[in-house]
């Protein structure tokens, strides 16, 4: 609703006036007036019809969404075409050199260009035209028709209504000429000639009859449109190619889960009425033209072109449609062509059973010599056995001297021979010597097997060898002194603490390449084993 000014309003009036407000928008109440006397919508939004502080509107009003600031030098008017202001005499300095008025050159001039122009003749000077200068506003930029003069078109009227006021006038003389030969001419042949004369006026009748027929229908297919008037404007007709008698393809089927109409491409793919017989209804959808006729071939041209264009041929359906129409046509005899070649082959080596044996008599008659018999509820109780199903693979097939088929024996999960109990299956057939040859392999298997586990259960007593520190056998008569063998033991400790720190090794080393049999065994009794479970815990 338009408001003036948002002042304080208590809870009352404030009630009153969202009252007021709802009583307009049922129409129960008056609409507000603007100061023009212009009644308000009631529908308007507060945000629309409220009028900003700073335009101290005393009065509701919608002025302020108008344009009500207007540049007064904008204009709508347009230029005034062939006037002219004034007619010289004489040549006068920077005029045409052609015709010799002041607001053109020579380049620009539009009068045929003269022998001698007017600068030389000072003869039949051209008048100035009216130059004019308009800065139009947005519209007036935008008018197609600002401008147009109508009385212009009313020559145009004039003449086609001259044209057949004098049509009209000759056929009228015609034929009075053509009573008056009727008239002037004897009995016997106006007699003659009565036939010829009324097949003659049935014709024109006939004529004047069509003219007539498509005059109606011209005022039927003439749509009458109102613009920009209080009436709603001047009337234009506009021509509709729609027979108004069909019914729209949207108004076919209401139901709202029918086929979908689109209303800007005017297009109903689906079809509106499925389930009506196809015979009686004359639209089917979109859908129905484009997967026939015409429209089928076209889609199979266009994917002729895509596939041809990808495995490597220049062709392009928008580019050269000709040439893709003509490659189609080639590649679909070439296919014919092969199509039937292909056939003649496989009925010359196979030949055509379809054509040369005929189907017994019985067979086509639909009778045969089989005897089913019935019983009471009309089940069969002979004469229909169930055929036992054929494989895809060929059986009973023996191969490699084999009595029986492969699979026909089972054993230790392996299939295999019956015949010879082989599981290899492109093996030889042995027959029962190979079956005697396996069992006694399987024999001798199972004994070696048996004696392995008995001889692993009581394992022979192992001789051990008392090995030296170097390797060899020890001697019975080896002594090792034990004095000795401490004192080698320290060293041993000793060599191993420099061997991990190098600031206690002495500069000066001497060397000793004879090794005793204390010293060796104390190497070997402090040597790592890698393979001692305990060799972490030694140091």
């Amino acid at each position: 609703m338009a408001t003036a000014s948002v002042a304080f309003k208590s809870r009352e009036d404030h009630r009153k006036q969202l009252e007021l407000e709802e009583a307009r928008k049922a129409g129960l109440a008056p609409a507000e007036v603007d100061e023009d006397g212009k009644e308000i919508n009631p529908h308007i939004p507060q945000y629309m019809s409220s009028a900003p502080w700073y335009l101290n509107a005393e009065r509701p009003s919608l002025k302020h969404q108008r344009k009500w600031k207007s540049d007064k030098n904008h204009t709508k008017s347009w230029y005034d075409r062939g006037a002219k202001i004034f007619q010289a005499e004489k040549y006068r300095k920077g005029a045409c050199e052609n015709c010799g008025a002041m607001t053109h050159e020579v380049k620009f001039c539009m009068e045929r260009p003269r022998r001698k122009g007017a600068k030389w003749t000072n003869m039949h000077m051209a008048p100035d035209e009216k130059i004019e200068t308009f800065e139009l506003d947005y519209d007036g930029k935008r008018d197609r028709w600002n401008g147009y003069d109508a009385s212009a078109y009313a020559r145009v009227i004039e003449r086609y209504e001259a044209r057949d006021e004098a049509r009209r006038k000759y056929l009228k003389e015609q034929q009075l000429k053509k009573l008056e030969e009727k008239n002037n001419k004897p009995d016997g042949e106006g007699a003659s000639s009565a036939d010829e004369d009324e097949d003659e006026d049935e014709d024109a009748l006939k004529v004047d009859e069509a003219k007539v027929d498509e005059s109606k229908q011209m005022e039927f297919a003439k749509v009458e449109k109102r613009v920009r008037t209080t009436n709603g404007g001047s009337t234009g007709t506009v021509r509709n190619l729609r027979i108004r008698e069909d019914t729209a393809k949207y108004l076919l089927n209401l139901d709202v889960n029918s086929a979908y109409y689109d209303p800007k491409t005017r297009s109903m793919r689906e079809d509106p009425l499925p389930d009506a017989d196809p015979n009686e209804k004359f639209y089917g959808g979109d859908n129905r033209y484009r997967i026939s006729g015409q429209a089928l071939e076209f889609k199979k041209l266009n994917i002729h072109a895509w596939e041809a264009f990808e495995k490597g041929q220049d062709i392009h359906m928008q580019a050269a449609p000709s040439q893709a129409e003509l490659l189609y046509k080639n590649y679909k005899a070439i296919k014919e062509k092969l199509k039937s070649q292909m056939k003649n082959t496989i009925m010359e080596k196979y030949g055509n059973a379809a054509s040369e044996e005929e189907l017994p008599r019985e067979l086509l008659l639909g009778q045969s010599e089989k005897e089913v018999e019935y019983d009471r509820t009309g089940r069969i109780v002979k004469g229909m056995e169930i055929s036992v199903p054929k494989s895809k693979y060929e059986e009973d097939v023996y191969i490699n001297n084999h009595t029986s088929v492969w699979g026909s024996w089972w054993k230790d999960h392996q299939w295999g021979y019956k015949c010879c109990k082989q599981t290899i299956k492109n093996s030889y057939c042995t027959g029962s010597a190979g079956i005697e040859a396996a069992e006694a392999a399987a024999d001798s298997m199972k004994a070696n097997v048996d004696r392995k586990a008995a001889s692993e259960e009581t394992p022979a007593p192992r001789e051990e060898k008392n090995l030296a520190t170097w390797g060899t056998d020890v001697p019975n008569d080896l002594v090792l002194d034990q004095e000795k063998l401490a004192e080698a033991l320290k060293k041993e400790d000793e060599r191993k603490k420099e061997e991990k720190d190098e600031r206690k090794r002495k500069y000066n080393v001497s060397w000793n390449d004879e090794v005793t049999g204390e010293e060796m065994e104390a190497y070997r009794m402090k040597k790592i084993h890698h393979d001692d479970p305990i060799k972490n815990f030694l140091y």
